[in-house]
């Protein structure tokens, strides 16, 4: 996996603890872990729960999801599922996102 540098670029002036966390920790140390668990994997769990909590970074995730090799088939069966537990209007904003991201490409 590249090196994150999201934290520090948004944060690090601002909140440079939490841009470190973010970065070296969550990204550097637990992203990194793919003997436990994929990147691909890692991205599938990670947007499922971002849709499940309305959070805005769900779209900087499916982007990242994308690079990690989730292809559109996988993102719209998991968007789909999760539209029963964590609620319709959540699902369509997450759709939108989504349909945006994986319809460039040749994605199936």
């Amino acid at each position: 996996m590249k090196k994150q540098t999201a934290g520090r670029e948004k944060l690090g002036e601002f909140a440079p603890q939490f841009a470190a966390l973010n970065d070296d920790l969550l990204f550097g140390e637990v992203w990194s872990r793919e003997a436990q668990l994929s990147a691909h994997d890692r991205s599938l769990i990670t947007c499922s729960a971002l849709l499940a909590m309305g959070a805005p970074q769900l779209e900087n995730h499916l982007i990242l999801a994308k690079e990690n090799g989730v292809i559109k088939a996988e993102i719209v069966e998991l968007i789909t599922h999760l539209a029963f537990y964590a609620g319709w209007p959540k699902a369509w904003s997450a759709f939108t996102m989504a349909k945006e991201i994986f319809e460039s490409s040749d994605d199936h």
